[in-house]
């Protein structure tokens, strides 16, 4: 019953079983062959254009802040979500590799930014204001609460932002999953919504350590090769990242692995409310938060399930708000079992 984090879960076979078969004679090093190529036209061809670069990362943290860096101008502010990873889990990243950006939260309802939300925040830093200069808004999708942006949401995002020239970015942890709950083309929820640049997430997802920034807009991150090999994030080998990118596109095995996730957040969800305990936000995506009882979270925990109490959420006396998180690997049987002890 583990449903600490997606990041607990394993690499997905078809990515192992591509990188072993990438894993055989001699290819050009950073970046130029052949299989990183074929990469980025698949993602070409996923995103439904051929203006788009790709630049591969190890880590979420790293796509997210050189992202940031490469769009950065003195004194600059980048505006995010108030519960956003960017601001409160990468220890300053975005702050160290943009030479002192700020990051400025903004209010949320169940993890989204509201466009009103965004231009009451905008309207507080004027052009020249001292303070600083807005630069760039990041939206997570799905963000930190499993909740997911419409594609008119996030147009209505990057219309406010644009009208003050800003660099519209998606923190894409966690893409596949609120994609396919949506039901949409990639496209549709990113370059035709008015997104920028994409930090695209497959490590929570069934690769082993595989990232990439998706440029759609390219004059507004010109400086990204720069910042990335400065950064030491130009793999020598960079076939192994495309070899799980590879394994993870092919045939929609990314798209399945994230409907399984979803729907065993959703039958947690059902469950839970099922037995009683409520639901701190809609689950749209593969997280759940439900609060519970001390009591049911003790024998939950003696029972070996994995899992954090959640601060963020508010909770009476006596329980405790919790995140379950599910992934490509949850099986039906431990979800099962889970609300099983959790129904008493």
């Amino acid at each position: 019953m583990i449903f600490a984090s997606d990041n607990w879960a394993g690499a997905s076979q078809p990515v192992m079983d591509a990188m072993v078969r990438h894993n055989t004679g001699a290819a050009p090093a950073y970046g130029t062959d052949p299989l990183t190529l074929k990469v980025r036209d698949r993602f070409r061809e996923i995103f439904e254009t051929d203006d788009l670069t790709v630049w591969f990362t190890a880590t979420g943290t790293a796509a997210n802040a050189l992202t940031m860096a490469a769009c950065a101008r003195p004194g600059g502010l980048v505006l995010t979500s108030d519960i956003a990873h960017v601001l409160c889990d990468e220890w300053g990243a975005t702050e160290f590799f943009s030479h002192g950006m700020k990051m400025v939260p903004v209010e949320t309802r169940n993890g989204r930014i509201s466009a009103e939300a965004l231009s009451r925040e905008l309207a507080k830093h004027p052009a020249g204001s001292r303070f600083g200069t807005p630069v760039a808004v990041s939206l997570t999708q799905a963000s930190e609460c499993g909740t997911v942006y419409r594609p008119d949401e996030l147009a209505a995002l990057t219309r406010a932002a644009k009208e003050r020239d800003l660099v519209c970015h998606m923190d894409g942890a966690r893409f596949a999953n609120a994609l396919v709950h949506l039901g949409c083309s990639p496209a549709e929820m990113t370059w035709k919504a008015g997104i920028d640049v994409l930090s695209f997430g497959g490590t929570k997802n069934g690769c082993w350590c595989a990232e990439a920034i998706v440029v759609f807009n390219q004059d507004a991150l010109r400086d990204l090769a720069a910042h990335r090999s400065r950064a030491g994030h130009l793999f020598s080998k960079s076939r192994f990242v495309a070899a799980q990118l590879d394994g993870y596109l092919e045939n929609g095995h990314w798209l399945e692995s994230a409907r399984h996730a979803n729907a065993m957040a959703s039958r947690l969800a059902e469950g839970l409310a099922a037995s009683g305990h409520a639901l701190a936000h809609p689950v749209e995506a593969n997280e759940v938060f439900p609060v519970l009882d001390l009591a049911t979270i003790a024998r939950l925990r003696e029972a070996g399930a994995a899992f954090y109490e959640w601060p963020e959420i508010e909770a009476g006396e006596g329980t405790s708000g919790v995140r379950l998180v599910t992934s490509f690997a949850t099986k039906p049987e431990e979800v099962a079992r889970f609300l099983e002890i959790a129904a008493g």
